[in-house]
């Protein structure tokens, strides 16, 4: 009620001055003259006329005055709507001096000034010594400083404050505000403006809001990575507050898919590449600034500033922009726009939309989260025998931390198992088959890689409903039993089974109450790596000195023939010029034209024909689905061997055997999980027995696991001499009795 009656008093004041003003100026006129807007106006008026009325020389220099005073005030509050290009066009409270601040005041001794960021109600008009220390310990001391500028506190009504019931607009303490150096925004806390200021500069922003530029070049720092010099913003590794991300941990990621795209352009030049979500340009950079003229390169990329910056990224490397039209009819000059080895064309699209305009041989996608929603638009136009790469970082719906995100983002239905990351592998090929089936296109798996921070699948495209329809038939359902972690992909067909548990090679079921198995997928139950394809990615590693990507590729490569590392060899040359890639033949500079088609021959397709089928059957000993965990399936109270002991000891039983580079304690093998556990049982020793060194543990009776005796026949060897035990107790204790 207070504060209405005080509202009310000044909109009655007001009220009583506009009256007061209204009839000066009816008095000053005479008669039924327009009002004037100064004292100046009305002078004139009064020295056109000739009238008799006298105005007093008192009253027009007092006139004069109150003109001049009334002047600054409306040219501050036009100061406001103007554009905060901090350089040229800034409010009257951003200043670099406490001097520059005091010239607005025009500090006189013999005069009264009244304070310029402050209305007439909060600080009347005094002398220069008061008005001094006014600007100084109010004003500048708590100002907030930005590149040599301070952005003093503002008191004018240049912010809006909410209306009173009468509808007038009154002065309170949130009249008190700051200016922003970059966007004009008014801000009320120093405290709010100081972390405005910082999200300005995290995102780059230095003018106004609607038309955000580049941040000044002390701001960014220089990045060196695989002989590629890039431009950051300070917080790059942070991708919810800067365009520009740029993740220096997926250095592996990026070697790999150059890798990938070198061995491309090996079997076909020159090759056009995209880099769909180029951030900092560094990826479509290595891959021009190595192989040259095998690329065309483009580097797309929807925000502005990251558009900026891959330009001047490029510059910084001594590559040439490509200019695109549109560019061209801005009047932006870029480069000469000469199409050479050293040209990269820049464009600023959204990723659905360049792919859908353009075909390309080699498409790779890293959006921020899933992939998804781009694999229709890069399968529509992708060329034949072209090569998709993707990197999904949605890592906590792929490794089943969220499920109902995986579920609506893929469609398949996981948990979390001991083989999560090759889980999280085949969901995203059979996210990728579903999009190229559509497009009546099929997938061979090139790569399939699953670490801590991305899932990286490199797939093949085969244009031709039949490799659809192959690729399609390798998304199935798997079963998954919840108590010893067995698992078995469904098997084929559409029929229904009455007892599905029988697929699993464990008796879970039969042994324990209620349902012991979760059905999992649809998952991609293919091959997850080509061999031919990953030894040529190794020799490449090595040709561009790729240090961390070849040990990774050596374990990919024993991880894809099941081997052993010590069976590993770099130089195979049967295997190099074995490039059958679902019965597509890929040329290799070790093969011979000859070799591959005779013209005008009908035995030529013979000749085909047969080294497709022997090489099918060379590589129809796929590695085997899933690795079990040997820590998860140790002994309780042994000490279980060394992991490569155990390789060898599970190879010696006649099993496949390899480890995997999805867990660094996993082993890859096709032996049943019980055969897995009786062969870890048996070399294993017990803790208790510290001098003894490690070795078989000797089954009763002398026999020993793997020398044609089944399992089946050692429990019955232990049952038996067990019984008698039993019997020669009982006796022992009969005559003791």
């Amino acid at each position: 009620a207070a504060l209405e009656a005080a509202q009310a008093a000044l909109g009655r004041r007001r009220q009583e001055q506009q009256d007061e003003e209204e009839n000066h100026n009816h008095d000053h006129e005479g008669g039924g003259e327009p009002a004037a807007l100064n004292g100046l106006a009305v002078s004139e008026n009064v020295k056109s006329k000739n009238t008799d009325v006298k105005i007093p020389e008192s009253e027009l220099e007092a006139e004069d005055k109150g003109a001049e005073e009334k002047h600054p005030r409306e040219s501050d509050t036009s100061k406001m709507l103007l554009s905060s290009d901090y350089p040229r066009d800034k409010h009257i409270s951003i200043q670099r001096h406490l001097a520059d601040l005091e010239k607005l005041a025009d500090l006189r001794e013999d005069e009264r000034k009244p304070c310029p960021l402050c209305p007439e109600e909060k600080f009347k008009a005094c002398y220069s010594h008061k008005l001094h220390r006014h600007l100084q310990n109010l004003h500048w001391k708590v100002s907030v400083e930005f590149e040599g500028y301070r952005m003093c506190i503002c008191h004018l009504s240049c912010r809006p404050v909410k209306p009173n019931l009468g509808g007038d607009q009154t002065l309170s303490k949130m009249g008190a505000h700051y200016h922003c150096i970059i966007c004009s925004a008014t801000i009320v806390r120093r405290t709010d403006m100081i972390g405005h200021i910082n999200r300005h500069v995290n995102k780059g922003e230095t003018e106004s809001r609607f038309t955000t530029v580049r941040a000044p070049k002390s701001s960014y720092k220089v990045v060196k990575e695989s002989a590629t010099d890039v431009q950051v913003l300070p917080n790059h590794s942070t991708p919810q507050k800067t365009d520009s991300y740029f993740n220096p941990k997926m250095k592996l990621n990026r070697q790999l898919i150059f890798c990938a795209l070198a061995v491309l352009a090996g079997e076909r030049k020159p090759i056009e590449c995209l880099d769909a979500f180029g951030a900092t340009g560094i990826m479509g950079l290595q891959w021009a600034k190595h192989l040259r003229s095998s690329v065309k390169v483009t580097i797309n990329d929807c925000n502005e500033n990251s558009v900026t910056m891959i330009k001047e990224n490029c510059h910084l490397n001594k590559m040439k922009v490509k200019l695109n039209i549109k560019e061209e009819d801005n009047g932006e000059t870029v480069g000469n726009g000469e199409e050479n080895s050293d040209t990269i064309e820049v464009t600023k699209m959204d990723a659905n939309v360049v792919m859908h305009l353009r075909s390309f041989d080699f498409i790779h996608l890293d959006p921020f989260g899933t992939s998804v929603n781009y694999l229709d638009s890069a399968f529509r136009n992708v060329r034949n025998l072209g090569i998709v790469s993707l990197t999904s970082t949605d890592i906590s719906s792929l490794y089943a931390k969220a499920q109902h995100v995986a579920l609506r983002h893929y469609g398949c239905n996981i948990v979390r198992t001991e083989y999560y990351k090759e889980l999280a592998a085949r969901a995203v090929i059979a996210a990728v088959t579903r999009a190229a089936a559509r497009c009546n296109k099929g997938i061979e798996v090139l790569l399939a890689v699953a670490l801590e921070h991305f899932v990286l699948v490199v797939v093949r495209v085969l244009r031709g409903p039949t490799p659809a329809d192959d690729s399609a038939k390798k998304v199935r359902y798997l079963i998954h039993c919840q108590w010893c972690e067995e698992r078995v992909f469904q098997k084929e067909g559409n029929m229904v089974e009455e007892n599905p548990y029988q697929q699993l090679p464990c008796d879970c079921h039969g042994s324990m109450p209620g349902k012991t198995a979760v059905l999992l997928g649809p998952l991609w139950s293919g091959a997850l790596f080509n061999t031919g394809f990953l030894r040529r990615m190794l020799l490449e590693a090595v040709q561009y000195g790729l240090d961390e990507a070849q040990p990774l590729l050596k374990t990919l490569v024993c991880e894809a023939e099941c081997t052993t590392p010590k069976h590993f060899s770099t130089h195979n040359p049967g295997d190099e010029n074995k490039q059958e890639e679902c019965g597509v033949y890929i040329r290799t500079p070790n093969t011979s034209a000859e070799s591959y088609l005779v013209h005008g021959k009908r035995k030529s397709e013979e000749v085909l024909r047969g080294a497709a089928k022997r090489q099918r059957a060379e590589h129809s000993a796929e590695h085997p689905p899933f690795y079990y965990n040997i820590h998860r399936h140790s002994i309780k109270g042994m000490n279980m061997p060394k992991l490569n002991k155990f390789l060898t000891y599970l190879s010696e039983a006649g099993y496949r055997v390899s480890r995997t580079h999805f867990d660094p304690m996993g082993v890859r093998t096709n032996a049943p999980l019980a055969q897995f556990k009786t062969v870890l049982m048996k070399y294993s020793t017990p803790t208790y027995v510290g001098a003894q060194a490690e070795g078989p543990v000797h089954l009763p009776g002398e026999i020993q696991l793997g020398e044609g005796v089944p399992a089946a026949a050692v429990v019955k060897v232990e049952e038996a001499e067990l019984a008698e035990e039993d019997k020669s107790g009982v006796a022992a204790a009969m005559f003791t009795e």
